[in-house]
């Protein structure tokens, strides 16, 4: 059963290749690799040794001191980006009650923790700050964006594994069609901290590549894992029909969403589980396969895990599924965790602007059989994007996001 689309009024990016929206798709379009090797302090030893980092980043510059002090760098990205999505949607002094805010988090604040946990085990408890029992938790993006902006609507923070990010704006758009006026959502991750990363070393999916260049290449032959990034998006979510009465550019519309759970026994299981949300998202923005013009990939590079979500797409997209260009833009900044779907659905709603498809940087020949866009941006007129996020405990998502009416 199909539902009311919902509007994509405000976005907001920071990522490793751009701090701004703007920045950030110009980057995306021309396909530039901004991989690099870490260098941080007390990271230089540990087995992974290229990720997507977001440099000359200074939350001074967009965040007040009080907020700063109780707050870890996922955070910072959270409030920046959320600023220039509520800037870029222009919305009107509403009730305090009018707005809410739904954030994905993986990882949730590393850098804070390590950082107390250092002055614990090095100086002692009277030096660790009353800020580290918030700091660390994967609401506080939630929290400290509903507090600074005074926002007292329906509030949420989804912590169930990558997809997460997908599933924020889905829920985002639930409570639009549940009465809200507005909704501040999406993601940010900020994983590239020695306790972080130590975390992190579990994944069998990372690479471990000390080439920024080879590091992560999706759909490659010579795919090894995924190179993990800092950064994020975060969008202004509005009723359509609200948002035009106002004047507002309706830069996308959120159509249709669906998600699954299929476990971490195998990458292959994941198949089947991403086709069936695949086909709910479809179902639910009341959209036939052959109307899907780009999809944005999961797109982990790891071999199974890549045959799996090509396989999956073509179940759901049967015939169709050969002739839509396929996509995977993060294979150029790093795969962001929660905040990776969320950059993909601001890269969907700037490629139906611009009628342009960005290419998979670093990946010039698909090793399966899809049409992935490589070498350069592709002129097209998408009007229907799928977004896809397979977590790595086994949650599936895919987004439906239409073109919207944009700037006008």
């Amino acid at each position: 059963m199909s539902v009311a689309p919902v509007a994509i009024t405000g976005i907001g990016v920071v990522a490793p290749n751009g701090h701004s929206t703007d920045v950030y798709w110009k980057a995306t379009r021309e396909g530039t690799l901004h991989l690099e090797r870490i260098s941080r302090e007390g990271c230089a030893d540990m087995p992974l040794a290229v990720a997507g980092l977001v440099q000359d980043f200074d939350p001074r510059l967009t965040v007040e001191e009080k907020f700063l002090v109780q707050t870890d760098r996922f955070t910072h990205f959270a409030l920046a980006a959320a600023d220039q999505a509520l800037s870029d949607a222009a919305l009107p002094d509403l009730p305090e009650f009018a707005v809410g805010v739904a954030t994905a988090s993986g990882s949730g604040g590393g850098e804070f923790g390590q950082r107390e946990l250092q002055n614990l085990w090095g100086r002692g408890p009277g030096f660790v700050g009353p800020y580290q029992s918030i700091a660390w938790f994967y609401a506080a993006s939630t929290g400290q964006v509903s507090i600074r902006g005074g926002f007292k609507g329906p509030c949420a923070v989804l912590a169930d594994d990558e997809a997460g990010g997908l599933d924020a704006i889905a829920h985002g758009a639930r409570s639009i069609r549940r009465g809200a006026t507005a909704m501040v959502v999406g993601a940010a991750e900020a994983p590239i901290a020695p306790y972080s990363m130590v975390c992190q070393l579990g994944y069998r999916e990372l690479s471990l590549a000390a080439d920024p260049a080879r590091a992560y290449l999706p759909f490659d032959s010579e795919a090894c894992g995924f190179a993990p990034a800092e950064g994020g998006a975060m969008l202004v979510l509005e009723n359509a029909e609200a948002a035009r009465a106002r004047g507002a550019a309706v830069r996308g519309l959120v159509a249709g969403h669906g998600q699954t759970f299929t476990g971490t026994r195998s990458w292959a299981e994941s198949r089947h589980g991403l086709a069936a949300a695949i086909r709910i998202a479809l179902s639910e923005a009341g959209a036939a396969p052959e109307e899907v013009d780009v999809v944005f990939a999961d797109a982990l590079a790891v071999p199974e895990a890549d045959h799996a979500e090509v396989l999956a797409i073509a179940d759901a997209l049967g015939p169709h599924a050969g002739a839509v260009p396929v996509t995977a833009p993060k294979s150029g900044i790093g795969r962001a965790y929660c905040g990776g779907p969320v950059l993909d659905v601001a890269s969907a709603v700037l490629a139906m602007e611009h009628g342009v498809v960005p290419p998979t940087p670093g990946v010039f020949a698909a090793s399966h059989d899809i049409d992935l866009v490589t070498g350069g941006a592709r002129r097209a007129e998408p009007r229907t994007a799928l977004v896809l996020s397979r977590g790595l405990m086994g949650c599936n998502s895919a987004l439906v996001i239409r073109r919207g009416e944009g700037r006008g």
